[in-house]
């Protein structure tokens, strides 16, 4: 009886104490989040505020006007960007899950990087079937737009992002491929980590850590390839809940080329 008491005891004060390790390491990634985000924001922010500051001055040219206003537009916009990718990887589980169309989705985004694809120059082949995941509509945009912008960026003197989905057994395959600068087997591994970016000051570290969030969500993997110099190719594996047609019957071949 003692004995019994004894272990209940201790079990209690494990419990107890596993649940207060658990709350602290937590308040310590809240923590470094913040203080990361706050130092990421704040960055872009000075910046714009110093060229907002210059176009007081009444020598300027009318091309210098357009230069720090264009500098000053791109810095808050990458504000942005990190405060997004921030809401992102901190908001909770799924709000609405419902069946979505993967071929849909994915034209969506297509058109919404199309400017920047014909800004630098980028082909844009896709392959695509409909198919049906469960998710949350905005975030599995969110995941697809972080990897073909990235892609895109990838290749900053043009090439060939190719888009593909497929149905393999009872899961969805996209693939997503650039010929761009790619990366080392290091880089590749460090992919996902908190504040991790192969674009230097241009990136927030926080794209790929919403990727691996979102997919993991979902139910799904993530599979990266790449070779310095040759391109990146990320393949993605999520659930399929209903096949809406035949593959080999609805499957297109969509090129847009930049001009």
């Amino acid at each position: 009886m003692i004995f019994t008491c004894y272990l209940k005891e201790i079990l209690y004060k494990n419990s107890v104490l596993r649940k207060r390790i658990i709350r602290a390491e937590k308040m310590e990634v809240v923590s470094h989040l913040a203080a990361s985000i706050s130092h990421e924001v704040r960055n872009p922010l000075t910046t714009a505020r110093g060229f907002i500051q210059l176009l007081e001055q009444s020598h300027l040219s009318q091309e210098k006007r357009k230069q720090y206003i264009r500098i000053a537009i791109e810095e808050l916009d990458r504000a942005q960007a990190i405060i997004t990718d921030y809401l992102t990887f901190a908001k909770p589980a799924p709000e609405s899950v419902e069946n979505l169309n993967v071929k849909t989705e994915m034209e969506r985004v297509i058109d919404i990087v199309r400017p920047l694809a014909n800004m630098n120059s980028v082909e844009v082949q896709t392959s695509l079937i409909p198919c049906n995941v469960k998710g949350e509509r905005q975030k599995l945009q969110q995941c697809l737009l972080n990897i073909i912008k990235n892609a895109i960026e990838a290749m900053p003197n043009g090439g060939t992002l190719e888009v593909y989905i497929s149905i393999e057994k009872d899961q969805v395959l996209i693939r997503i491929s650039d010929t761009g600068v790619g990366m080392t087997k290091e880089q590749i591994e460090r992919l996902g980590e908190p504040y991790f970016t192969t674009k230097g000051r241009r990136g927030t570290g926080l794209e790929m850590m919403v990727v691996y969030r979102i997919i993991e969500s979902m139910g799904g993997t993530i599979q990266i390839a790449s070779e310095v110099n040759k391109g990146t190719q990320v393949s993605l594996y999520l659930p399929l809940t209903q096949s809406l047609h035949t593959p080999s019957v609805e499957q297109k071949h969509d090129i847009f080329a930049a001009s």
